[in-house]
């Protein structure tokens, strides 16, 4: 029965006259045809809060937390004592206010005096902060918590510092999902020295066993583009020789960055869009000698190849 008013809602066509502009009534809680008035649904439930708010004070009355989350050091699952005051709004007596301060504060200690506690709430304080300094997604930040919790429950870290390890998650969290966030602009947003941050990133990898997917020079031209200020059709046409590069096996073992900036390099020439090296260098953080032998690299893979096709983005 409950399967059957599923599907009715899920209709989109009137099953009279088949329009389909029908129309939701909230108030009602109907759903008719706009068309000739047939009555679809009758029962309409209302998503939305279970409140109402009559004045500014009363904006947010919801009884509910945050949610379950990874990069909340008790994942939002805390208890909070508080209040001197029972459900009826009477004040509680002396006594029942001493006990009840007592029990807050045993609560307190329960969670904060741990060690794994206090560890998780340093750490995930410390990754709100890089993750609003890095402009990063939620679900990157909360891939990063997860890692780090897996570190923190092998006890990696214990002896080492916590910093690292969370810029390190980070990273790791970036290169799992694909968003580019090179490893020095993650090193410089820690208080920690880029060497100690790579030195345990690889820890991570060699102890959590991730295995997080290698990174192509596609997906590093349009930052470079838009730091250089190229024109759309140069950014195209660097990920269309990027593409016939690949077709001939000539990215293997190479820098994705140096061929992201050696392809723009030569895309640059292509259309006319004068860049210099030193300012493409600077633009993928590399140098200008890895950009001249990529450039030099990639000439000879494309080379006997005749005019290049119009630019398409990649597929994948």
């Amino acid at each position: 029965m409950k399967n059957d008013k599923m599907k009715e809602e899920e209709k989109t066509a009137c099953p009279s006259c088949g329009g389909e502009k029908i129309i939701s009534d909230r108030i009602t809680g109907e759903r008719f045809c706009s068309q000739c008035g047939m009555v679809m649904t009758d029962l309409v439930l209302d998503t939305g809060p279970e409140y109402r708010v009559f004045n500014i004070q009363e904006e947010d009355r919801r009884r509910t937390g945050s949610g379950y989350s990874y990069s909340i050091y008790d994942k939002g699952l805390s208890t909070v004592i508080k209040g001197d005051r029972d459900a009826l709004g009477n004040k509680l007596d002396f006594e029942t206010q001493r006990r009840m301060r007592r029990l807050q504060r045993q609560d307190n200690r329960s969670k904060i005096n741990e060690t794994h506690a206090r560890n998780l709430s340093i750490a995930m304080a410390e990754l709100d902060r890089m993750s609003s300094e890095l402009h990063l997604p939620g679900n990157v930040k909360e891939q990063a918590a997860f890692i780090y919790r897996r570190a923190l429950k092998v006890d990696l870290i214990r002896g080492r510092s916590i910093d690292a390890f969370v810029a390190a998650s980070v990273y790791a969290a970036c290169r799992v999902l694909k968003v580019p966030r090179p490893l020095k602009a993650i090193s410089m947003a820690s208080s920690r020295e880029h060497s100690e941050v790579a030195l345990t990133y690889r820890l991570l990898l060699k102890e959590l066993k991730i295995r997080p997917p290698v990174d192509g020079p596609y997906k590093f031209v349009p930052s470079i583009a838009s730091k250089l200020n190229v024109r759309q059709p140069t950014e195209m046409l660097a990920v269309e020789i990027l593409l016939k590069a690949d077709k001939r096996k000539g990215l293997t073992g190479k820098d994705p960055r140096g061929l992201a900036a050696a392809a723009l390099y030569m895309a640059c020439q292509e259309n006319n869009d004068r860049r210099v090296q030193r300012a493409i260098a600077e633009a993928a953080g590399t140098t200008e000698v890895t950009l001249r032998n990529r450039y030099r690299g990639l000439k000879e893979v494309l080379e006997g190849v005749p005019t290049l096709d119009a630019p398409t983005p990649p597929t994948h």
